[in-house]
């Protein structure tokens, strides 16, 4: 599969706005997201998310790359 290639502030609005995580807290440049059941950091840098970040971050939020490639 081809790499992915997202920056983490549009990582970000697409978790709040199409899979429904909401905004628990932040402390700095960390954002701790829940929708209920999940729950994601992401640290937001305003840069391309690397590879094994965003896969982390999508495993903990147990979602797959077709999921976010269908959002973007």
């Amino acid at each position: 599969m081809a790499r992915l290639v997202v920056k983490d502030s549009k990582l970000l609005k697409v978790l709040m706005k199409n899979f429904r995580f909401t905004a628990l807290r932040q402390r700095g440049s960390h954002i701790r997201l829940t929708d209920g059941i999940h729950k994601v950091t992401i640290a937001i840098h305003n840069r391309e998310l690397k590879e094994g970040t965003l896969h982390s971050i999508l495993e903990q939020a147990g979602l797959t790359k077709k999921d976010i490639e269908d959002k973007l």
